[in-house]
């Protein structure tokens, strides 16, 4: 059997297997085969029981880190997220939660020196060519893993890992707002016409109204996922959207990429997360849920989160009128796992809207070490 060196690592609310560029083949026409056996995919069981694959989305990933091929980064970041039950590898976007795993992973691989204390790696993530700083703390030559912050969603708690992702707009299509609107009225056959936000900041995104859905907003995954009809009509809009932010030229063709991921939103309230635990119309600033690769997510990912934030600081989007107005450049947004806080920097310009940054706190830690049999 073939065998490839591989780490697997916990980065945020999501877990991946992480391979040295130099591991895998130079012909990377090849990665699509090794990555979906390694994971178990496609499984029409949805359970990816025969590789190393979760069965939901946050829980199916492969990050491949190399030396950097621009002088801004210390090293190379590409993501691909494996399809579950589907006999495919989407590099279209990028995963801000397996980014906080990037830098610890790098310096005790030796691909970035290590520096004791507080230090930062450079990333450039292939998939959006953006740069992502990542902060965290090194103690003998290793990435600090103890420490006090919880992040919803996690049980424990880890040594914190910062992120800024810096310039994030236009990571996709090149614009932060594709249509060049806030707003837009998507007409789509068999569902009709439809208001939607379509931002590009980390990853593509895009927001509806959870009222125009004929949803509270506070909805759970698992409630989400018995609702077949409704997940259809969402993704039905999702294709549309791909095709107005000229992500996909095609409806078809949209179905086979995973971005723009698309969620809705509501304005603060009360609500039960995953835990039991009740949050009150107080302790969070927007209510959101995203549909990522078709499943209700548990938590947020990490660049929708960032997308979200800086959308609800663009005036007219639907975001920023659900709202609650953001406190030192920060908004606490609500979703299943509890409340998570994102940091944006958005200014308006003569050109028009641009994303400066956003950052975000996360906890990662590396679980195993050794050889992949795909």
């Amino acid at each position: 059997m073939q065998r490839l060196p591989a780490v697997f690592m916990r980065g945020g609310t999501s877990k991946a297997l992480m391979f040295h560029l130099r591991d895998l083949p130079a012909d990377r026409s090849t990665w699509d085969a090794l990555f979906l056996s390694a994971m178990g995919s496609p499984d029409p069981h949805g359970r990816q029981l025969n590789g190393m694959g979760g069965g939901v989305s946050s829980l199916s990933k492969v990050c491949v880190l190399g030396p950097p091929s621009r002088p801004d980064a210390d090293l190379d970041y590409t993501f691909a997220q494996i399809l579950v039950t589907e006999e495919r590898v989407d590099y279209s976007g990028n995963c801000g939660n397996m980014s906080s795993a990037v830098g610890p992973f790098a310096i005790e691989e030796g691909l970035v020196p290590a520096q004791e204390g507080e230090m930062c790696v450079r990333i450039h993530n292939t998939n959006t060519r953006k740069i992502i700083n990542s902060t965290f703390h090194v103690k003998d030559g290793r990435a600090v893993v103890e420490g006090e912050l919880e992040i919803p969603g996690v049980a424990g708690t880890g040594s914190p890992v910062r992120l800024d992702f810096l310039a994030p707009g236009g990571a996709v299509t090149g614009r932060l707002l594709p249509t060049g609107n806030p707003r837009d009225v998507l007409d789509i056959p068999g569902i009709g016409k439809i208001e939607a936000s379509m931002v590009d900041a980390a990853n593509p995104c895009v927001f509806l109204s959870a009222k125009d859905l004929g949803l509270k907003g506070t909805e759970m995954p698992e409630d989400l996922d018995r609702n077949k009809a409704l997940l259809e009509r969402i993704a039905t809009i999702r294709c549309h959207a791909s095709v107005a932010m000229g992500i996909a030229k095609t409806v078809d063709e949209a179905r086979k990429k995973s971005m723009p991921q698309i969620g809705f939103v509501s304005a603060p309230q009360e609500a039960v997360t995953l835990s039991g635990d009740r949050l009150t119309e107080a302790s969070a600033d927007l209510t959101v849920r995203i549909i990522s690769n078709g499943q209700p997510h548990r938590a947020l990912p990490l660049t929708g989160s960032l997308c979200t934030a800086v959308a609800a600081g663009i005036e007219g989007t639907i975001p920023h009128q659900l709202a609650r107005a953001a406190k030192n450049g920060t908004l606490r947004l609500a979703m299943p796992s509890g409340v998570l806080t994102v940091g944006a920097e958005v200014v308006r310009e003569a050109g028009g809207w641009r994303a400066v940054r956003g950052s975000f706190y996360r906890t990662a830690r590396r679980l195993f070490e050794g050889y992949v049999y795909p």
